[in-house]
């Protein structure tokens, strides 16, 4: 009996000491199902809607729910705490209306009911709908109107990343690739012809014209020419239009390509570090929803293309990436803490987030040293390095530029500036006020003397209005 206590006791130990405590999350999420791009504006549908409120409520279920296996430390359960949590998107109709949805998933009605001082009951409008608030972002992450923009760099803002994604166009790979399947596109004008002109059916649109058949598949029944979408005809549109964008989002020899995912990561490290230094008072839980193609960009410069060449293909609707931040210590230096990443290749209310590698490592759970050694090789962090990198002069970037420029003028100059002939600035300027002074009073005191002139009380003063019987202005 004594055998058996001791190793029940043991045994309880250890579960205790490796009990493990999620600190934060970064979410990073994609937009439900919409309409095509190709006709605009392009709405979130109500399959969209049942989308990422599903993954919404996956995620409660794992983070926030007070028995949830994973859930985050010190975040409130069932009633959002607006301290607690950020949420971003841009300003896009199908991005802020994913990521309310979202949260209605995440944070379902609370059905609360108040009782006045006059004795009345008051229920909260919507079974007690929770104002979560989504703040509008605008970044390369996640730019202004993106689901309108059919051109992958289109809303990036970064002069050097937009020319750097039209290089690929001009590139031997993308000729190459343009005139093996301009028979493949062509065969399918019959499909696409009320849309895109013979001239526009080629491997320069292959994104849009995916993503028109690809909607259209979905809501229409009767489409076009139904019997050309064989199921081989429907995976070669996909992986020519994942081709398309993978070179556009990503190239390795030319980082600012992947601005987007770049920035990304900076957004992440912000939003992490606090957490994993211990701070209080940061959000613990951030979501920020965004387009597909800042995910490739950061699978690109991520290398998790080497742990599956899935990462190379534009993820589908309602698609997520997590950030976890753990720790097995009760009182945790950043010595204690630990990242791991999850993706979930659409919905993750249907497809569970798998854990994956960062950085072409192994390990798919990374000390907070190493991943955030990792993310800095790529991340942007400030507006000065994003100009930079960019090579944009406009804008925030020419106040950014002129504020650096006038810093280091200043510094520059201040041991000529503040001392001349061995008098201090300070000092000068006093000096000089004092003769100023001196002159004007002079003046004045010969002006009276010798112009005949008196000094007269302002009462005593007719007002010119009142003597030439004018009007006031």
């Amino acid at each position: 009996m004594q055998s058996k206590l001791s190793i029940l006791l043991a045994l309880t130990s250890i579960s205790l000491t490796t009990a493990e405590d999620v600190l934060g999350v970064y979410i990073f999420h994609r937009h439900g199902d919409r309409t095509a791009k190709a006709w605009k504006p392009v709405n979130m549908t109500a399959l969209g809607a049942d989308q990422v409120y599903s993954s919404g409520s996956y995620y409660r279920k794992r983070y926030v729910d007070s028995d949830a296996d994973d859930k985050i430390q010190g975040l409130s359960s069932d009633t959002a705490v607006l301290s607690q949590i950020e949420v971003t998107a841009p300003v896009d109709n199908v991005l802020q209306n994913s990521a309310l949805v979202f949260l209605q998933g995440l944070y379902p009605p609370t059905g609360s009911v108040e009782l006045l001082a006059n004795g009345s009951r008051v229920e909260a409008p919507f079974e007690g709908y929770q104002y979560i608030p989504v703040n509008s972002v605008e970044s390369a992450a996640s730019a202004e109107d993106s689901e309108n923009s059919a051109w992958l760099q289109g809303n990036s803002g970064c002069t050097n990343a937009e020319v750097s994604s039209n290089d690929y166009l001009s590139s031997s790979e993308y000729t190459d690739i343009y005139s093996s399947s301009e028979a493949f596109y062509t065969k399918l004008l019959p499909v696409i012809n009320g849309t895109y002109a013979k001239a526009e059916a080629n491997f320069k649109n292959g994104y849009s014209i995916f993503d028109l058949i690809n909607v259209a598949q979905i809501h229409n029944s009767s489409i076009t020419s139904e019997s050309l979408l064989t199921e081989s005809t429907v995976d070669e549109l996909y992986n020519l239009a994942s081709i398309h964008e993978w070179n556009l989002a990503y190239n390795s020899s030319e980082p600012v390509r992947s601005i987007a995912g770049s920035v990304l990561a900076g957004q992440i490290l912000e939003a992490l570090t606090p957490l994993a230094e211990g701070e209080s008072g940061n959000p613990k839980l951030n979501i920020q929803f965004g387009a597909y193609g800042t995910f490739m960009a950061f699978f690109g410069l991520a290398k998790l293309y080497k742990a599956s060449s899935d990462f190379m293909g534009i993820c589908d609707y309602s698609s997520s990436m997590a950030f976890e931040l753990v720790t097995n210590a009760t009182d945790p230096t950043t010595d204690d803490v630990s990242v791991r990443f999850y993706f979930s290749n659409g919905t993750a209310g249907e497809n569970a987030p798998a854990l994956f590698p960062l950085f072409g490592q192994e390990d798919t759970t990374l000390s907070w040293g190493d991943f955030k050694a990792g993310m800095t090789d790529f991340a942007i962090e400030d507006t000065d390095h994003w100009c930079e990198l960019c090579g944009n002069t406009d804008g925030t970037c020419a106040s950014s530029n002129s504020t650096s420029s006038s810093s280091d003028d200043d510094a520059s100059s201040q041991s000529s500036d503040d001392s001349d002939n061995g008098i201090s600035r300070p000092v000068a300027g006093v000096i000089g006020a004092l003769v100023t002074l001196a002159v004007v009073l002079g003046i004045q005191a010969a002006a009276l003397v010798f112009g005949g002139l008196r000094l007269v009380k302002k009462s005593s003063l007719v007002p010119a209005e009142s003597a030439a019987g004018g009007v006031k202005a």
